[in-house]
C-alpha cells in the first residue's frame, strides 16, 4: 500500500459514505424480520409477549440506571472546565458528524482496558472513554478522536434503539453477526471522519492489537499483510460467528474503504450457518446457545404437536358422537324428560372409534371416555327452547387439547 494512500485525507468521506453499504441492506432485512417476529410473538402468545416486554423494560430500567449511576458517580464529566482538551476533541467530532444535540461525555477509570462505549437512558445519550484509552493516545494527534467518533457513530445511527426492534432475530446464524460487523464498520468510518488522516485512524485501532505503548512502533504495512491469515477455515468460521471483523481488516478499511479484503473459506459458512449469533461471546458460546435454543424449541414444539394430534383425533370423536346428542335432544324435547339410558333412545354406548359413552340419567351430561381423556358434553336450554351442548374437558384431558369446535360456539 503506497505512502500516498496512507496519507489520503479522511475528509474526502461524505456524510453518506459514513454508512457501510452492507449495513443499509442488513439493517433493512433485520428490521423487517424483527418487526414480523415481534408481531408473531404478540399474536401467537395472545398478548402474553407484551407482559414479557413490560417486565423486560422494568429490568432494563434497573440495570441501565445502575450503569448510568456508576458513570455519573464515579466518572469525570468532560466539559469546557474539566479536561478542556478532551472536550474540544469531543466537540470537534460532534460537529464533524453533524450531531447538534451533543451527548454527555465522561471518562472512567479503565483499570487496564482499552475501550470506549456509547449508551443511553430515558432519552439521554452518553459517550464514555476509559482512562487507559486516553493515556494510550496521549502522543497520538487523532487517537481519542477516533474512539469518540466510533461511539458517536453508534448514537448517530441509532444502533441502541434499533437493537430492540431487531432483537428477536439477531440470534439467527450468519445474519445477526453480519449485521453487527456491518455496524462496527460503519462506526469505524465515523471514527475515521474525525481523524486528519486514514493512517491516524488505523493506528488508533492498532492499539487494540499492539497495546498502549507499542502501537507507536507498529509497521502498518506489515500489520495489514497479516490479513492473509484470515482466509483459513477456522479464522473464517470465528469471524462469521463474531460481532466484530478482525482488527487487521478494520484497519485496512479505514485506510481505504474500497480496499479488497481476502475472501473467507467457503466451508466455514456451512458450519457457521448452524451456530446462532451470541454477541461478543463468540462462536463457542453460540454452539451452547444452539443447544439451548433447540432444547427450548423442543420443549415448546413437542407439547404443542402432541396437543395438535389429540385435537385432530378428538374432532373425529365429536363428529361420531353427534348422533348421540341429536337422539337425546329430540327425546328430551318430545318427552320433556331425561331418558333412562342410551339404549332407550336407540344409540350404543360405544362409538365406532372405540370411545365409551356414558350418560348421567339425572343431568343428561355425556362423558366420552377416549384414549386421551374425558370429553364432557353438558346440555342446556337455548333462548328458543332448543338443546345446546356445551363441550368441556374432563379427567385426563387438557383444555389446550379440546378440538376447535369445543373452543368455539356451543353445539346445538
Amino acid at each position: 500500500m503506497s505512502e500516498a494512500t496512507l496519507a489520503a485525507s479522511a475528509h474526502t468521506l461524505s456524510m453518506n459514505d459514513l454508512v457501510y453499504p452492507k449495513e443499509k441492506t442488513l439493517g433493512m432485512i433485520t428490521l423487517v424480520l424483527g418487526l414480523l417476529a415481534w408481531a408473531g410473538l404478540i399474536v401467537g402468545t395472545v398478548g402474553v409477549a407484551l407482559i414479557g416486554l413490560a417486565v423486560g423494560f422494568v429490568l432494563y430500567l434497573f440495570l441501565q440506571s445502575t450503569l448510568i449511576a456508576y458513570i455519573k458517580g464515579n466518572g469525570v464529566e468532560l466539559t469546557h472546565e474539566q479536561y478542556p482538551d478532551l472536550y474540544e476533541q469531543f466537540a470537534f467530532c460532534c460537529d464533524r458528524l453533524e450531531i447538534q444535540d451533543r451527548p454527555q461525555a465522561y471518562m472512567l477509570n479503565g483499570n487496564g482496558g482499552l475501550n470506549a462505549f456509547a449508551t443511553k437512558f430515558l432519552g439521554t445519550q452518553y459517550v464514555v472513554l476509559l482512562s487507559d484509552v486516553v493515556d494510550a493516545m496521549a502522543d497520538h494527534p487523532d487517537g481519542v478522536r477516533f474512539y469518540l467518533g466510533h461511539e458517536l457513530g453508534h448514537l448517530r445511527r441509532k444502533h441502541l434503539t434499533g437493537h430492540l426492534f431487531r432483537w428477536p432475530i439477531l440470534w439467527l446464524p450468519l445474519l445477526g453477526a453480519a449485521y453487527s460487523r456491518s455496524r462496527e464498520s460503519t462506526c469505524d468510518r465515523h471514527g475515521l471522519a474525525c481523524c486528519s488522516t486514514p493512517e491516524h485512524a488505523a493506528r488508533s485501532l492498532s492499539a487494540l492489537s499492539a497495546g498502549a505503548l507499542r502501537w507507536q512502533d507498529l509497521d502498518m504495512k506489515a500489520y495489514l499483510k497479516q490479513m492473509h491469515h484470515t482466509t483459513g477455515f477456522w479464522m473464517s468460521f470465528h469471524e462469521l460467528t463474531a460481532g466484530y471483523p478482525w482488527l487487521t481488516k478494520r484497519a485496512a478499511r479505514v485506510i481505504d474503504h474500497n480496499a479488497e479484503l481476502p475472501s473467507r473459506n467457503g466451508f466455514a459458512y456451512l458450519l457457521a450457518a448452524f451456530i446462532p449469533y451470541a454477541g461478543r461471546l463468540g462462536g463457542g458460546f453460540g454452539l451452547l446457545m444452539l443447544i439451548y435454543v433447540v432444547g427450548l424449541l423442543a420443549a415448546i414444539a413437542i407439547p404443542a404437536y402432541q396437543d395438535y394430534t389429540v385435537k385432530a383425533k378428538l374432532t373425529a370423536t365429536v363428529q361420531q358422537s353427534e348422533v348421540v346428542r341429536d337422539a337425546l335432544g329430540k327425546y328430551y324435547l318430545s318427552q320433556q324428560k331425561i331418558p333412562a339410558s342410551l339404549a332407550s333412545v336407540g344409540v350404543a354406548d360405544e362409538l365406532p372409534n372405540g370411545t365409551v359413552v356414558h350418560m348421567d340419567s339425572n343431568t343428561m351430561v355425556l362423558t366420552l371416555t377416549t384414549a386421551h381423556g374425558d370429553l364432557i358434553y353438558a346440555p342446556s336450554r337455548g333462548a328458543n327452547g332448543e338443546i345446546i351442548w356445551n363441550c368441556t374437558n374432563g379427567k385426563g384431558l387438557k383444555a389446550t387439547q379440546l378440538p376447535p369446535v369445543c373452543q368455539a360456539s356451543p353445539n346445538r
